[in-house]
Formats: structure tokens, sequence, C-alpha cells
């Protein structure tokens, strides 16, 4: 009997504790966003006339620290990323790289047959109208101008507190991720890569820099870094910077109620082009946070109707938009390291949210079943890492037991796909 009271004293704790948390993490992100004049979440949008969102996905933001760290921290987690700010003197519209002919000729809703080809694959057409997005090409040359640009201006922005929003000498901008560890960065850092060995192009260019005391890129800031008492030789990444972005809400096939996505949904048929090109960048953006374990996104949303029944109404965690309409994929900091750390936490929702698609891109299925049949996943992402990151060595790398993890997450995802196959090629 004594053994159950104390369980039960001990629960109502935890739940009194997980109030404060919650009604403090809200009110200071209603007053950060006033002292910073940023809109309201969903401001214009269809649901503009619903009350402030005051579920500020307190959990998903408290589960996302180490537990060791959390007393340190209070209520002062940042959950929302903030790279939608209004434009300031040298920010720049987000653009397709290359030519601009995807984003010009979906404008209408115009088909060209069907979505989805050999059962299970978003269409040829389809394909042809997606703009290239963050390509190879002007990914390495950002990098390449962004470790040589000296750091001007540091400002609050950017998702977690510790993070910040710097300003280059020729007025561009970045987000620099300084994280709670080590575990942060380079979950930013190895999804990037990630997304890069898989050909998903949503993912904004990133670099890694140290914090050294005499590095020049940092000698005009130097200050406020210590002012921000971040640690000396830290390694932390810079990301381009955005404007225009607004917030995204989850897709009617992608909600709970839903029977998923699905080929042999009537209503793919009837969808805009431009509706049928979000889903598919969707497709992307659930393999790749389900290959990462990354929770701090649509598996958040699922974990927070427990409280929060009208969460898929609202924005969704670290998914932006461009005014073309391609989805940016961004603040990745749970993926990989700390998403596998707590995998057992989120699984079932990993689960449930690869379980609800069948619909896939060719080119990233393919790499998938390319990953999968010759099981170097780990050696693939290594080798792409340190090729094009210069302090890889410095950051680390994923142990052997995440590498295994990433792997097995491969092979699941690969059957998963041949499952898809198997129930819907002869349609």
């Amino acid at each position: 009997m004594r053994a159950v009271s104390a369980n039960l004293f001990a629960l109502l704790i935890l739940c009194a504790l997980a109030s404060v948390f919650y009604v403090w993490s809200a009110l200071e992100e209603r007053l950060e966003r006033h002292k910073r004049r940023f809109p309201n979440p969903g401001a214009g949008s269809f649901h503009q006339g619903l009350p402030v969102d005051l579920s500020a996905k307190t959990f998903r933001a408290l589960l996302a620290v180490p537990a060791a760290q959390r007393p340190h921290l209070g209520g002062r987690l940042e959950a929302r990323n903030l790279t939608d700010r209004p434009d300031s003197a040298g920010s720049r519209d987000y653009h397709v790289n290359g030519d601009n002919k995807g984003s010009t000729r979906r404008a209408g809703s115009v088909k060209l047959g069907s979505p989805v080809e050999n059962g299970i694959f978003w269409s040829g057409w389809l394909e042809d109208f997606l703009p290239a997005g963050f390509t190879e090409g002007y990914a390495r040359a950002w990098r390449e101008r962004a470790r040589t640009y000296r750091v001007v201006k540091l400002e609050p922005g950017c998702g977690r507190i510790s993070n910040r929003l710097a300003t280059f000498a020729d007025g561009t901008k970045a987000c620099v991720r300084y994280g709670i560890n080590a575990d942060q960065v380079q979950g930013e850092t190895l999804t990037y890569y990630l997304a890069s060995l898989l050909g998903i192009t949503n993912v904004p260019p990133l670099i890694l820099s140290q914090l050294n005391s005499d590095s020049e890129q940092w000698a005009a800031v130097r200050t406020q870094i210590d002012g921000l008492h971040w640690s000396d030789r830290a390694v932390v990444s810079l990301t381009e910077w955005i404007s225009n972005l607004t917030g995204v809400v989850t897709p009617a096939p992608l909600r709970q109620e839903s029977a998923g996505l699905h080929p042999v949904l009537e209503e793919l048929w009837n969808k805009t082009t431009p509706q049928l090109l979000e889903l598919m960048q969707w497709t992307d953006l659930v393999v790749l946070d389900y290959l990462t374990a990354n929770f701090d996104r649509l598996v958040s949303n699922l974990f927070s109707l427990q409280w929060d029944s009208r969460v898929m109404e609202r924005d969704t965690n670290n998914l932006l938009r461009t005014a073309q309409g391609d989805l940016i994929f961004i603040d990745n900091e749970a993926g990989l390291v700390h998403g596998f750390r707590v995998l057992n936490m989120w699984e079932k929702y990993h689960n449930t949210v690869l379980s609800s698609v069948c619909v896939f891109r060719k080119r990233t299925a393919q790499r998938v079943a390319e990953l999968h049949r010759r099981r170097d996943s780990r050696q693939k992402l290594l080798e792409l890492y340190r090729d094009s990151e210069p302090l890889s060595q410095e950051l680390g790398f994923l142990s052997d037991e995440h590498a295994g993890i990433l792997q097995d997450r491969i092979d699941r995802l690969y059957k998963h796909i041949i499952h898809c196959r198997g129930k819907y090629s002869q349609l």
C-alpha cells in the first residue's frame, strides 16, 4: 500500500511540474514574440480566427533535452524556430536554384496524367514540375563562401534560446546553432548530409565553424560571444537563413483521422498540381524523419494529440514553405544522435507515420534500395561528411551503435516500400 501511495505521489509531482513547464513556456513564447514583433503562428491563414496557440509543444521541447540538463534550463526552452521573421536589411528571398520554370509552370491545376506510376511512385511529369531546391552545386558554392564570411552581428532567433541569427559582412544571414551539447549540432549536421545522400534537397546548406579566440570569422562579435558564455573552441553549425517563409499545416491525408497517403485514394486524383507537389515533398520528409528518428516535427504532433486535439490544424514544427510552395526542412537537431538515444520513447509514433505513407519519389526509393543492398550507409555518409566538411573530425561522427541503428532503419524502410509495392503495384 505504501508503494502504491508513493507512486501516486510521484505521479502527481510529475503532473504538477509538467503543468508549470507548459504554462511558463507558452507565456515566454508570447513575450518573446511581442518583444521581437513576430506575427503569431498562422496569421493570415485559414485559421486566423483561432485563439493564440498556448500549446507550445512544451513536452516536445522538454524531452529534446538530456535529462541531466533539464533542471538547469527551467522554463527557458524555445520550441519554435524563428526563421520566418520579418525582412530586414541584407536578407534575401529564397530562390529556386537553376531556372525557375518549375515554380512558374506549376501555378495552375493542369495535370498531364496519373499522379502515380508503377503503383507507388510519384509520376515523372510531377518530378519535372518540382524545382531543384538547394542543388549540390548551389550548396557547395554557399558553403565555400560562408566559410570565408566574417560574422558582424548576432541576435536572438533560430529556435532554441542558445541559438543565434548571424549577419555576415555582405549582409546575408545564417542560423547559428550552438546546441545544449554536441548531440544537437551533430544531429543537425549529419541529417543535412544524409538528406544529400538520399537526394533530398529541401534542407538548407550548412557549414561547421569553431569558436576559436583567434578566429577572424568571429572577431567582430567576440564580445557578444563572451556574453553568451559559449565555450571557446566549441563547434557550431551555420545554415543558410531564408526569408519570406510561412508555416505549413499537416495535409489531410497525414492527419490522425485519415487512412493515410496511399495511391488508391480517390482524393489524390482530384488535387491540383501544387497540392500534389507539396504531398510529394511530404513523403520525402516522412522518409528523412523516419531514418533519422526525428521526433521534432510530425511525430511530436501525434504525441501532442493526447492533450491537444487540434494540433494538426496548426503549423507543423520545423517546417516552412516558400512563396513558390516549396517546403524547407529546418531545425534538424533532434535527428540521428539524440533521436536514436530516445528512440524507445518515440518509436511507435515513427512507425505510425511511416505506415501511413505508401507513395514515394522514385529517386528517393532507389537510393534507399541501394543503401539497403550494399549495407554501407555508415561508410557512404562518413565519406560524404568528411569530404565536404573540414571540421568533421572536430565534431565527430555516429557511434558504431548509432550507425547500426541507421542501417537497421534503412532496411526497415526498404521492406516497407516493398510491402507497398506488393500491395499496390497491380493498380
